[in-house]
C-alpha cells in the first residue's frame, strides 16, 4: 500500500518540528508514533503478497529504513 507512505513523511516532519521547538517529549512521541506507522503499513502490504490459499507466505526486509532513529 504505497499510497499510505505519505503519513510517515507527515510524521517526520512533525516530529522535526517538534524537536527543533524544545518539545522533546512531543518529537519523541511520534517517533514512537512513526514507527508504530510504519508497521502496520508494513503488515498491509504484506497481507496484500500473502497468496489467496494461505500457503507459500514469504516476508521480505524493508528497505524503506525502518526502524531507525533520528534525534535533532
Amino acid at each position: 500500500m504505497a499510497q499510505n507512505k505519505w503519513i510517515l513523511d507527515v510524521l517526520s516532519d512533525l516530529n522535526a518540528f517538534a524537536a527543533a521547538n524544545g518539545l522533546s517529549a512531543l518529537a519523541e512521541q511520534l517517533d514512537d508514533t512513526r514507527l508504530i506507522a510504519a508497521a502496520e503499513i508494513a503488515s498491509l502490504n504484506d497481507e496484500a503478497r500473502a497468496p489467496a490459499n494461505g500457503n507459500g507466505i514469504q516476508f521480505e526486509p524493508n528497505p524503506g529504513g525502518f526502524g531507525k532513529h533520528q534525534h535533532a
